[in-house]
């Protein structure tokens, strides 16, 4: 069996990403937004936790760390920092859904809010 490392490049396309959601893959969608950008839009079935708040909440991503988690934000800049940065701390599944949920709401979800 490969290691996530070598199984997940470090980028992700959306498109790839609405694929695992079809599929029924179990993986973790980190949305490294601020709280007011996820109240106007957001990918259903992500979870929260603001690019400032990664160091004290890791606990909470813990439970993934051997898993995959793709990381999104609003165009992929914030997204790839945590990424590398979860990626160093041993999350080797990490990977940044490039883009962001302004690439999502082109490609995917026409109807979503762009900002």
């Amino acid at each position: 069996m490969t290691s996530p490392e070598q199984s997940y490049p470090l980028e992700i396309d959306v498109r790839s990403v609405k694929a695992l959601f079809d599929k029924g893959v179990d993986f973790l969608l980190l949305d490294c937004r601020e709280p007011d950008e996820n109240q106007l839009v957001k990918i259903a079935g992500s979870t929260l936790v603001p690019m400032r708040e990664i160091t004290t909440r890791l606990a909470e991503l813990e439970q993934h760390k051997a898993g995959r988690i793709v990381v999104h934000c609003h165009l992929g800049g914030r997204s790839q920092r945590v990424t590398q940065y979860l990626r160093g701390l041993g999350f080797a599944g990490a990977q940044n859904m490039s883009g962001g949920i302004d690439a999502w709401a082109v490609e995917i979800e026409p109807g979503l809010a762009r900002y």
